[in-house]
């Protein structure tokens, strides 16, 4: 799958293709599926949500340029995997859910393969993880119609956002949001994706 899929395509960092091979990407879906867990494209995982693409899981984690003593908020745990990828590069990883089953079950899944750098709750991630800010990188595994600027504001000068933007069951824009030293905000765009929509609490 690594050399296959996600160092053939070109991602280079060492830290991110080291994390891919430790983590076993096929505890992480259900168990009818885990013949088909080191596939070239995204499985589902209930609730109409979904593990995403290896290449794609690698490359949003490489364009955040993960440092090991970095903070890391992720919005949309789903069974855990992008954390699990994620906690074996940086300091520690807060994820949110807003799905009830799927965070509880990823919180058991990641406890009990002893990820310890890893905290989960189950809330609306549009909001962020406001007690734990600033993070120095922020993941978000589901496509918003906007930038949430609550993410925005709890991103540290100097960090990296990843976030596929665009409207829900369309081609979306893979998109990084970088906050300068100063706070500046850059935004580039990097290529078309397809993720399930980001999902909010009802107000």
């Amino acid at each position: 799958m690594v050399n296959k899929q996600i160092a053939a395509r070109g991602i280079y960092d060492q830290k991110v293709l080291q994390a891919m091979r430790d983590v076993p990407r096929h505890l992480f879906v259900p168990e009818r599926r885990r013949r088909s867990a080191y596939g070239d494209f995204p499985l589902p995982i209930g609730y109409g949500q979904t593990i995403s693409q290896p290449y794609i899981v690698a490359l949003m984690t490489e364009l955040l340029k993960p440092e090991k003593d970095d903070i890391a908020l992720e919005v949309g745990t789903g069974s855990g995997y992008q954390a699990a990828v994620l906690s074996k590069i940086v300091k520690k990883v807060y994820t949110v859910e807003i799905i009830t089953p799927l965070g509880k079950d990823a919180e058991k899944r990641l406890n009990e393969m002893g990820y310890k750098n890893i905290t989960v709750k189950v809330g609306d991630g549009y909001f962020g993880w406001k007690q734990y800010a600033p993070f120095d990188c922020i993941i978000v595994t589901a496509a918003s119609d906007h930038i949430p600027p609550p993410l925005i504001k709890q991103l540290k000068n100097g960090g990296k956002m990843a976030i596929p933007v665009g409207m829900p069951f369309q081609v979306q824009k893979l998109m990084v949001v970088e906050k300068s030293e100063k706070g500046e905000i850059g935004i580039k765009n990097i290529l078309p994706v397809r993720f399930v929509p980001l999902r909010r609490v009802q107000r």
